[in-house]
């Protein structure tokens, strides 16, 4: 799909994952609200394909419709008052963590050398992953975080940066010469890092939501944003490399 398929191909297949995404956001989030999660799914899509037409302009307009739709819909459709607060804070949320940051990813692919920037990115989220496993695994001694994920460590973090950044360079070595050495090292370690903060944070919310996993759509590796944590806050870092930097 990224390699051989078009920009609107692609941008059809990001709105498909920020559909499942945001719909297993919203089952985690608030279970048995089944109705405004499908709309506020089928909603966030659309938010998220509005990037391939490369105009914050339409982004903007369409959080703000969500915003006071959702507001007037919590305002004549609450079950508890003292919940609405916290329920359209859950629902505009997630408008924002999924397709507003899985949107940079369409519109990296239809920018300069956008296929090249997306698999770096990959290359370094996959290979900072691998590695922080194996050497949290092998010499994991002191604790990242536990109270959000135990099993992480110090060691394991910092393997997976080294990782990220022997990932980076060897794709720009053999798939991205066009990219300079300072800003790959640069890349590597700042996408690595959001990387990281982007599987914590998935991690967060399902502790705060009491689930295991976001979903089932995938056996036994859990659902869409269990294998897409890392890549909703690489994407937009990446994205102002390439375009900024």
């Amino acid at each position: 799909m990224l390699l051989k398929g078009s920009a609107f191909l692609f941008a059809v297949f990001i709105c498909l994952m920020a559909f499942i995404g945001l719909l297993e956001y919203c089952r985690m989030a608030l279970p048995g609200r089944e109705l405004p999660g499908v709309v506020t799914a089928l909603y966030g899509a659309g938010v998220t394909y509005l990037f391939h037409l490369r105009s914050w302009h339409y982004v903007i307009v369409a959080i703000t419709l969500f915003v006071l739709s959702a507001s007037t819909y919590y305002l004549f459709r609450f079950k508890d008052i003292r919940q609405v607060a916290a329920e359209c804070g859950i629902m505009v949320f997630g408008i924002l963590y999924v397709p507003l940051l899985l949107g940079y990813l369409v519109m990296l692919r239809s920018g300069h050398l956008g296929v090249q920037w997306i698999f770096l990115m990959m290359f370094i989220v996959m290979s900072g992953d691998s590695a922080a496993y194996y050497v949290g695994s092998m010499l994991g001694r002191r604790k990242l975080y536990p109270a959000v994920s135990p099993n992480k460590s110090i060691e394991g973090a910092l393997g997976g940066i080294a990782g990220s950044l022997v990932g980076s360079l060897l794709f720009r070595a053999i798939f991205f010469p066009q990219l300079g050495i300072p800003l790959c090292i640069a890349a590597a370690v700042v996408v690595g890092i959001f990387g990281q903060v982007g599987d914590l944070f998935e991690s967060l919310l399902k502790r705060s939501c009491g689930v295991k996993d976001s979903g089932n759509i995938i056996p036994g590796h859990g659902g869409v944003l269990d294998r897409l944590d890392s890549i909703i806050f690489a994407a937009p870092v990446i994205w102002y490399f390439s375009t900024l930097l």
